[in-house]
């Protein structure tokens, strides 16, 4: 008996070696894994496509800070908001709202490389589209390409705006030679937006994709950004008198500035291309992972965490006279400047600001003693985390409405804040500003009042201002249209840039703006030293902003160590 186990092992020993030497023997497909043949089949393009989408969310494991809404990158730092919250708090955020980020800051290296992974992500779907599965028609593979393409360059502008120059790899790179960041990105995103407005279609099957529009639109902004005036303009030009959203519906303004950003209005009619955000997915990376920090603390909607609180520079821009902005900064002095509640106790009275503004104020600010959508007033110091610290203002266009909390929010994770509401990164109304700006340099006065006109319109839309309890206007708004004709281009380019502000505050815009302007230094430095005078525990003592660094960040050092400093150089003044 011992014997013949004793055979039998040695057979089956010397048929597992035979087996063993042959090399398919390895070849064992790992379990839930995609082969070559999967992603190349029209639902695995898809899912490729998808998933270079999904990196306009951002975080997935990274800080808060990765998106492509740029809360931080392009509100707080353009002073539309403090950091907020308290100063320990995300306090490697400080040295970056100061403009004094360290080559090492974290969150300098996760917006880098999330977006780098939108990159690849894109030229893995392009790399796929080289050997498609038979069968896919033309025109999908075509429109995949496109949509890839877009992205691509959508999230190299955002190194651009953020880095200037990063190393550029596109789908044929191997992956094995170190790429240097010395080329010029601009013609390279051009390339790659021109490619998707000329080969998109007009409206798709589903509404959060881009659409020949929206990459017209993205393409004119990319030509702003470079000041070329006159290949801009006629792009602009088209998009508004025969644009349509993707779902086909005529751009136009949202009738009401309040109903801009109800999860339950999307892909509305002023949406050129939006981050498409949903709750109850069963991942809360799909629900706006980026602004789960944006939300009043210890009470009201999400009750944390008392980020991005409006400034008061901001603030005191709503000021109105006879209905219009005060251009020449008046709106910051004493005789001018909005009433707060800094340093007053929650249980002791407060009597809200009764002077003129205009009405987007409220819909931008949560200030004490105006309703917060319908979460009952502002309490003032008792939803703010640190007065001291972040001031006296909560932020507001983000944030759902009570009546929405069930429908629109991700309640599986430790806070409400993780929301479906879609973040618009251009809007029709930025449209028409941006086609303002042109015609003030290049083009016709009265065409740039025009539109600034119609956005005050709609602004001036009664229905839409915040009511209070009683069915009456919360404050003495007071709004009225540019009436008399611009003539003056130094004039005309003020209120075109000062509109811009008012109405696409708190969205990601402003410090890219003034970079592109060419005002960052003189404008933020004197915003650093107003919110200093202020606040009592000043975050921007010893701040400023240095013109020829603070416009763009350091290369992450983490970079430079992997890739070597012979071959990636880090930008001046780091």
């Amino acid at each position: 008996m011992k014997k013949t186990k004793s055979i039998l092992l040695s057979f089956f020993l010397l048929l597992w070696a035979t087996i063993a030497c042959k090399d398919d023997f390895l070849e064992v497909a790992p379990t839930a894994s995609l082969v070559q043949a999967q992603l190349s089949s029209e639902p695995g393009l898809e899912g490729s496509l998808i998933g270079v989408y999904s990196l306009l969310l951002g975080r997935d494991g990274a800080g808060f800070y990765s998106s492509t809404n740029n809360w931080f990158w392009g509100s707080v730092r353009g002073g539309d908001a403090n950091k907020g919250s308290d100063a320990g708090d995300q306090s490697f955020m400080n040295e970056v709202q100061a403009f004094n980020p360290q080559t090492t800051n974290g969150e300098v290296l996760n917006k880098y490389a999330r977006t780098y992974e939108g990159i690849v992500r894109a030229n893995s779907t392009l790399g796929l589209l080289a050997t498609p599965e038979e069968g896919i028609s033309a025109a999908t593979l075509l429109r995949i390409e496109a949509e890839t393409k877009f992205l691509r360059g959508l999230y190299y502008f955002e190194l651009k705006k953020l880095y200037n120059n990063t190393p550029y790899i596109d789908e044929s790179w191997d992956g094995e030679e170190e790429v240097p960041n010395d080329k010029d990105l601009y013609p390279l995103i051009e390339a790659d937006i021109k490619f998707a407005a000329d080969n998109l279609p007009e409206t798709q099957s589903e509404a959060g994709r881009i659409n020949k529009w929206g990459a017209m639109a993205y393409l004119a902004k990319v030509y702003l950004f470079q000041q070329k005036y006159a290949d801009a303009k006629p792009l602009f030009d088209q998009v508004i008198a025969n644009g349509v959203t993707t779902n086909g519906i005529k751009y136009g303004l949202v009738p009401k500035f309040s109903d801009i950003h109800r999860p339950a209005n999307d892909n509305h009619e002023e949406s050129v291309f939006a981050i498409q955000a949903a709750a109850g997915t069963g991942s809360i990376s799909n629900a706006n992972p980026d602004l789960v920090l944006t939300f009043t603390y210890n009470g009201g909607p999400a009750g944390c965490c008392g980020f991005f609180q409006p400034s008061f520079e901001l603030s005191n821009s709503y000021r109105t006279s006879g209905g219009l902005p005060l251009l020449d900064g008046s709106y910051n002095n004493a005789s001018n400047k909005l009433v707060h509640d800094l340093g007053i106790a929650a249980d002791a009275d407060f009597t809200p600001d009764s002077g003129p503004v205009d009405p987007r104020l409220d819909h931008t600010v949560g200030r004490r003693g105006i309703p917060y959508l319908d979460w009952g007033n502002h309490p003032g110091k008792a939803w703010i985390r640190d007065q001291n610290n972040g001031g006296a203002y909560s932020p507001k266009k983000w944030v759902f409405f009570q009546e929405d909390q069930s429908a629109y929010t991700d309640g599986s994770s430790w806070t409400a804040g993780y929301t479906a509401i879609n973040v618009n990164l251009m809007r029709f109304a930025d449209v028409l500003l941006m086609a303002a700006e042109i015609e003030v340099e290049i083009g016709d006065l009265e065409k740039a009042r025009e539109y600034v006109n119609m956005i005050r319109t709609r602004a001036a839309n009664a229905e839409g201002f915040v009511m209070d309890d009683t069915g009456a206007p919360a404050a003495n708004y007071d709004i009225s249209l540019y009436n008399t004709a611009w003539t003056d281009q130094a004039t005309a380019r003020d209120a075109v840039r000062f509109e811009r502000k008012l109405e696409l505050a708190m969205e990601g815009h402003r410090f890219f703006d003034l970079c592109r302007w060419g005002v960052a230094d003189q404008v933020l430095n004197a915003y650093l030293a107003h919110e200093d005078a202020i606040i009592p525990a000043s975050p921007f003592i010893g701040a400023s902003f240095q013109a020829g660094v603070d416009e763009i960040l350091p290369i992450p050092q983490d970079e430079i160590d992997l890739i070597g400093a012979e071959v990636l150089k880090q930008n001046p003044g780091y």
